[in-house]
């Protein structure tokens, strides 16, 4: 029997990439919440195998070899998961190349710019628009590059599905908070809906529902989520 995953989560767009992963791969887990409004990222026991005091992590008791290991960084986790399943990863050459670009893709563009847009329009404590249109304007650009990727392909990096649209699709959720919408982007509505309708991926986003009883606008948890420098022991 296939010991369970130990997920460290919380119901963010980086932790539904891997809860969605987990669901489509029919692998089994337990979820482990990190609670990142009361800070539960800074606990010393986390940074051990999650130095950069973030979520999502893993563990797996059977790692490489049978034996455990924990990873952090949620592309690395997708490309850790597709290796271990021979799943939602090309084997050939160009197919894998194809895969690894759009994660690339997602993780130094797509995360970043649509995040910063969704603090400076839903959370920062000042208005600044030049920051507002800034980042809502990178991320229309982001999703003009998908509306066009989509329109000559089925799925982000091909014809098939694979964790390059998994590590996506959370981030384009809320895609109103960012100021986007698919009114002239009608092949990244397809996709978008496509995504939506699979079962995995809507159990994937159900996961931890419960636990976001709380807001980032309050203080407390806006200091630990947005001007906690000061909690990382150095």
């Amino acid at each position: 029997m296939t010991s369970p995953i130990d997920l460290f989560y919380w119901p963010t767009p980086n932790g539904w990439k891997i809860s969605i992963a987990l669901e489509e791969l029919g692998l089994p887990y337990t979820v482990r919440p990190v609670n990142i409004g009361a800070g539960d990222q800074f606990q010393p026991d986390f940074l051990k195998f999650s130095p950069n005091n973030k979520m999502p992590a893993i563990i797996d008791p059977e790692g490489p070899e049978g034996r455990p290991i924990s990873i952090f960084e949620s592309g690395a986790i997708l490309i850790y998961l597709a290796e271990k399943t021979g799943r939602l990863m090309p084997a050939d050459p160009r197919g894998r190349y194809a895969v690894l670009e759009w994660l690339m893709f997602q993780m130094g563009g797509i995360g970043p710019m649509l995040g910063q847009a969704h603090h400076f329009r839903q959370y920062a404590p000042e208005k600044i628009q030049y920051a507002i249109d800034r980042y809502t304007n990178e991320a229309g650009r982001l999703y003009n590059v998908l509306d066009k990727r989509l329109s000559e392909t089925d799925w982000v990096a091909g014809d098939d599905y694979s964790i390059a649209d998994i590590a996506i699709f959370p981030w384009i959720v809320p895609h109103e908070r960012q100021g986007q919408s698919f009114d002239e982007r009608p092949h990244l509505k397809r996709w978008y809906e496509t995504m939506k309708a699979r079962p995995a991926v809507s159990k994937g986003l159900d996961v931890g529902k419960e636990l976001r009883s709380g807001s980032a606008t309050d203080p407390k948890a806006f200091q630990t989520l947005f001007g906690a420098a000061q909690y990382q022991k150095r």
